[in-house]
């Protein structure tokens, strides 16, 4: 099973910038952060732009936080730019400005979890680590259990279960690159390609027939329209447009409803995208 992914990911992965021989921790950090919940085509052009701009820790440390949410522009949840800034600091003050190489210290970073602190230490550093998404954990219900979709997410039995696959430390973070690739590419949530399957003739849910997913299901993500997540949009892009303070009657525009206005707007403030002057003016970060 092992090589026949390596085999597979080796001649059909996607030329992607992070895959590149001369792609930087660093890059492979800021990718990770801006990967969560947004398609790869909306990161890639976004992520270029970063890494001309800040290409060390100590360049976006350097900078204000508000840079940082200016620049993320719309690749939405923002307050991965405030981590990824707060990593940058940690990494310059703690690191020597150097990305770390294994786990433990990767997760000791502002806003890193298990998941980004692995994928790094892996495929930039090549440790011996499993690494674990929604796209691995559907290739190991569907390949091993012989389930339609993997259940909810257990860090502990989903890690083992993982772990228990790798192969040797000079082929696993291929290995894992390429479970992820395949449940990416052929193993969709959607219309798998089977027929494509370098595993095929292995796999317990191709042998059972393809049986339906009888557990529980994913909870549907609320509509965007019309949402408070929509409206602190609205609001953000006043802040970024401006190069100076702006009054909170200039928000009445971005979003005309008064009561989902001050949600958004306490929300931002709470989590730090926005702060109020002493005049009671807001912008973006310090």
């Amino acid at each position: 099973m092992q090589q026949n992914i390596i085999d597979w990911y080796e001649a059909n992965g996607r030329d992607l910038p992070w895959r590149q021989p001369d792609f930087t921790p660093w890059g492979a950090l800021v990718s990770e952060f801006m990967l969560q919940q947004t398609p790869v085509a909306r990161v890639i052009p976004r992520l270029n732009e970063w890494l001309q701009r800040w290409p060390t820790p100590a360049d976006l440390a350097a900078a204000p936080a508000g840079d940082a949410v200016r620049a993320w522009a719309n690749l939405g949840y923002p307050r991965r730019a405030l981590w990824l800034h707060a990593c940058a600091v940690t990494i310059t003050r703690d690191f020597g400005g150097v990305v770390p190489s294994d786990v433990d210290s990767l997760l000791s970073l502002p806003g890193v979890g298990s998941y980004t602190a692995r994928a790094v230490a892996v495929f930039m550093f090549g440790a011996h680590e499993p690494v674990v998404d929604t796209n691995i954990r559907r290739v190991i219900a569907r390949h091993t259990l012989g389930q339609a979709e993997p259940g909810p997410p257990r860090e502990k039995s989903d890690m083992e279960a993982m772990r228990a696959l790798l192969p040797g430390p000079e082929r696993s973070p291929t290995f894992n690159i390429g479970v992820m690739e395949l449940g990416a590419l052929v193993c969709t949530a959607r219309n798998p390609r089977c027929e494509e399957c370098p595993i095929r003739d292995t796999c317990a849910w191709r042998a059972a027939g393809y049986p339906a997913h009888d557990g529980p299901t994913k909870a549907r993500q609320k509509k965007y329209e019309g949402s408070d997540r929509q409206a602190r949009g609205a609001i953000l892009a006043v802040l970024r447009a401006s190069s100076v303070a702006v009054a909170q009657s200039d928000l009445d525009d971005a979003w005309p409803d008064a009561a989902g206005r001050g949600r958004a707007l306490a929300g931002l403030l709470k989590d730090g995208l926005v702060e109020l002057t002493n005049v009671g003016t807001l912008t973006l970060p310090s």
